[in-house]
C-alpha cells in the first residue's frame, strides 16, 4: 500500500512539472531542467537504472522544490533568494548533465554489446538527441531489425523516410513531366520552323524560276528581232 502511494504520489509530482509553464528566472539553465525531468524519473523503468530509483526519487524532488522556489522568486524582489534559486539550478545542472553523460555513455555501450533492448529503451528516453544520430540509428537497427523492437523514434524515423521518399518520387514525377512538356515544346517550335523555311525556300525558288523564266522570254524576243 505504502508503495502504491509513493508511485501515486511521483506520478502527480511528474504530471505538475511536466505541466506547469517554468519559471521565469534564470530560464536558460532552469528548462532544461525541468524539461528533462520526466525523461530521466523514467530511467527507472531500465534494468541498468533501477539501482538508482532513490537517487533518481531524489532528484525529482529537488527538481520539484526549486520549481516552487523559481515561482517564488518569479513574483519576489528579494536578492537572496535569487541567489538560492540560481544555486538549485546549478546544482541540479551538474545531475542533469550526469544522467544525460550516462544514458549517451549506456546508448554507446548498447549497441557494442548487442544489447538490442537496452538500445530501444534508450532511444525512446527522449535523452538521446535522435535526430542527431538518425543515420547511426537506423543502420544499427537494419543489421539487427530481427532483434529490435522498432516501436517509438525507429517506427517514426521509418514512416518520415517513406513518406520523404514518396515525395522526392512525386517531385520527379513532375519535374520529368515538366521537362517531358518542355521538350515536347522545343520540338513543335522546331517543327514549326522548319515547315516555315521550307515554305520560304519554296517561295524564294517560285520566285528564282519565275524571274528565269522571264529573261529566257526577254532574250528570246530580242533574238527573234
Amino acid at each position: 500500500m505504502y508503495k502504491l502511494f509513493l508511485t501515486t504520489l511521483f506520478t502527480a509530482l511528474i504530471a505538475t512539472l511536466s505541466n506547469a509553464d517554468n519559471p521565469k528566472p534564470y530560464a536558460v539553465l532552469g528548462n532544461v531542467i525541468y524539461d528533462n525531468i520526466e525523461n530521466i524519473a523514467s530511467l527507472k523503468e531500465i534494468q541498468s537504472y533501477k539501482l538508482y530509483k532513490d537517487e533518481i526519487d531524489t532528484y525529482t524532488q529537488e527538481v520539484a522544490q526549486a520549481k516552487e522556489l523559481g515561482y517564488k522568486v518569479e513574483k519576489s524582489t528579494v536578492s537572496t533568494e535569487k541567489r538560492e534559486y540560481l544555486n538549485k539550478l546549478r546544482t541540479l545542472s551538474k545531475t542533469n548533465d550526469y544522467y544525460l553523460r550516462s544514458i549517451n555513455s549506456h546508448y554507446k555501450e548498447s549497441m557494442s554489446k548487442k544489447n538490442y533492448k537496452l538500445f530501444s529503451q534508450i532511444i525512446n528516453t527522449g535523452l538521446i538527441d535522435t535526430q542527431k544520430n538518425k543515420k547511426e540509428i537506423i543502420d544499427y537497427y537494419y543489421k539487427n531489425k530481427e532483434y529490435i523492437d522498432s516501436k517509438g523514434v525507429i517506427d517514426a524515423f521509418l514512416e518520415e523516410d517513406t513518406r520523404l521518399r514518396a515525395r522526392k518520387e512525386a517531385q520527379k514525377k513532375y519535374y520529368k513531366t515538366k521537362q517531358q512538356l518542355e521538350e515536347e515544346k522545343i520540338k513543335r517550335i522546331r517543327s514549326q520552323d522548319k515547315r516555315e523555311q521550307k515554305r520560304l525556300e519554296e517561295a524564294l525558288q517560285k520566285d528564282l524560276n519565275t524571274k528565269k523564266a522571264e529573261i529566257r522570254k526577254t532574250q528570246r524576243r530580242e533574238l527573234s528581232n
